[in-house]
């Protein structure tokens, strides 16, 4: 009775932390644009803009249409480039973390490169297959490998053996182990490195885009800065943020979808 009670206590209290975190959490985020329109105010106000101007110059470009044909741009390279090189280390992942011949094989050459900042490898993919999009999707696919492919291998390994073993005793078939019992406990960790490969599809997207393109919104804050409009830079820049919250929303809305069963149990 007594031990009832108390889970019952700190659920209580747990909860009404979180509560308080979340208006703190909100309240440093207003206390920041309040900084933020403090200090457009200053000596320079047509080089720091604030957030009330941003918002107006965000919905002219909107009704201008000057804005939307970069948005779809960068997400005709990011979306294609995110599911290519996900899929492909989810599935190697997976596969190298309950193969050992296939890890022998694929471990030493995935961990070698991975600490190499995939941008450096655009212009060699540039060279081989041209200046045109199909480099930057490749780039982004290589990006997104490495965390999906990392995430996938450790949440195979860290399948309960006592499972595996009860399974197969049981007269399940490998295949039949891999997918009922491999997968659903991967998928937490392969859910993580989906989370960094979306958030590295929208950096090398960006920085592709400055180095190399007639479109997207990293071409629109280049030449916006080199040309001086600086309201339609940091349309730009919000832009960007926006996209990257909207999507990294819907990859936690399927997260919380796929594995209810983890949400439910937490």
């Amino acid at each position: 009775m007594y031990s009832s009670q108390a889970a019952n206590w700190r659920a209580f209290d747990f909860s009404v932390s979180c509560m308080n975190a979340r208006v703190i959490g909100w309240g440093l985020i207003v206390l920041t644009l309040g900084i933020w329109q403090l200090v457009a105010l200053g000596e320079h106000p047509e080089f720091v803009l604030g957030p009330a101007e941003i918002a107006g110059d965000f919905a002219a470009a909107l009704r201008s249409g000057e804005l939307l044909p970069h948005v779809g741009a960068s997400l005709l390279r990011s979306l294609p480039g995110f599911a290519l090189g996900s899929a492909i280390g989810v599935i190697l992942g997976l596969l190298a973390g309950v193969a050992r011949s296939l890890d022998q094989m694929l471990s030493p050459l995935v961990f070698l490169t991975y600490p190499v900042p995939k941008i450096v490898f655009l212009p060699i993919v540039m060279l081989w297959i041209g200046i045109g999009d199909a480099s930057k999707i490749v780039i982004i696919a290589l990006a997104c490998f490495y965390p999906c492919f990392i995430n996938a291998y450790y949440g195979a390994r860290s399948t309960p053996t006592i499972m595996v073993w009860a399974s197969l005793n049981m007269g399940a078939r490998r295949s039949q182990v891999f997918r009922k019992i491999v997968v659903p406990s991967a998928l937490p960790l392969v859910f993580a490195g989906l989370r960094v490969s979306l958030a590295l599809s929208f950096i090398l997207l960006f920085s592709a885009e400055m180095i190399n393109a007639r479109s997207g919104l990293g071409f629109l804050i280049r030449q916006s800065e080199s040309s001086l409009r600086f309201d339609l830079m940091y349309v730009s820049i919000v832009a960007v943020a926006a996209l990257g919250y909207a999507s990294d929303q819907l990859l936690l809305l399927a997260r919380r979808r796929v594995l209810a069963w983890q949400e439910v149990r937490s």
